[in-house]
């Protein structure tokens, strides 16, 4: 075994593909593919499995990677210890839905941590992506939430990926406005008074069901509807058109600006916000820093 071989894993883990590993690598394809080999063979472990999706990580590929990625942080800290620089740059990835305090903690561990070289990742994605991202270990950590309506589909679907979610929070429901809406004079807002405003959620892909909606009551009625990408087209129309979204209340101010504004839904409901990791892996130390961050973050919105 050779610290090469060890990011050459690394690697095809990350792109999910011989080719785009090998170009990266600046390698020849059938020369990666031999050393990968030799490393399996040597262990006697199957590190990658071909399917119809591509390439994919085994159940022990996917432990071996997690060592694999360990040794590699400690080589460059200790390249970086005793020759004064950065051996190679440090790397991150987080897939979250749009949460701003997700953002939050990903700027304070990039402050805290970046260095002079980094390579960081912030997916505001598509709830299925999420899972996707985390099992397929394009990203370390995702960040997501369960209720009594879409729990049993969530949690299926990360057995079925070999996840794990661990809660951060537990929020009453709540509705984004505009800070000039007609609704922002009211203390809480109920679904009647919802009725006349349109109604703004992420669009969700190929995945579209209303289990992976990052909205709750995605189920319940509504005559105008208006599906987005992005955040800032979601806030842009929440104060244009007086829209309005479900969310879980927690905003950050400094980092969505002063005209968003959160307000109670009387319903009875709940959103459990967590995050997600690989069953069975150990988390590297950039991702236990940004549960960290995470929380500090929830604590302070």
């Amino acid at each position: 075994m050779t610290l090469r071989q060890l990011q050459y894993v690394v690697t095809i883990a990350e792109t999910g593909n011989i080719t785009e590993a090998a170009r990266k690598l600046f390698l020849a394809q059938p020369s990666l593919t031999a050393s990968v080999h030799e490393l399996e063979k040597e262990y006697g472990i199957t590190i990658f499995a071909r399917s119809n999706k591509g390439i994919e990580l085994t159940p022990e590929g996917e432990e071996f990677l997690g060592y694999a990625r360990q040794i590699i942080e400690q080589a460059d800290l200790i390249e970086e210890r005793y020759t004064g620089k950065a051996f190679g740059r440090q790397r991150f990835c987080v897939s979250s839905q749009h949460y701003s305090f997700a953002v939050d903690a990903f700027v304070r561990l990039l402050k805290e941590n970046g260095g002079d070289r980094y390579e960081f990742h912030m997916r505001e994605t598509q709830t299925y992506e999420i899972i996707e991202d985390v099992a397929r270990l394009r990203s370390e950590i995702g960040v997501l939430y369960r209720n009594r309506f879409n729990e049993t589909v969530i949690n299926k679907t990360l057995r079925d990926n070999n996840l794990i979610f661990e809660p951060l929070f537990t929020a009453k429901p709540h509705v984004f406005i505009g800070r000039t809406s007609p609704l922002a004079m009211k203390n809480t807002i109920s679904l009647e008074d919802l009725k006349p405003y349109p109604r703004l959620s992420y669009e969700q892909g190929s995945h579209n069901s209303f289990y992976f909606s990052e909205e709750i009551l995605s189920t319940m009625d509504c005559d105008r509807e208006l599906v987005v990408c992005d955040r800032a087209t979601l806030f842009n129309m929440l104060i244009g058109l007086n829209g309005y979204t479900i969310c879980s209340g927690v905003i950050n101010e400094e980092l969505n600006g002063p005209n968003i504004i959160a307000r109670p839904l009387d319903v009875d409901d709940y959103m459990e916000v967590g995050y997600i990791l690989p069953a069975g892996i150990r988390p590297s130390a950039l991702t236990a820093r940004y549960i960290g961050f995470l929380k500090e973050s929830v604590r302070s919105e």
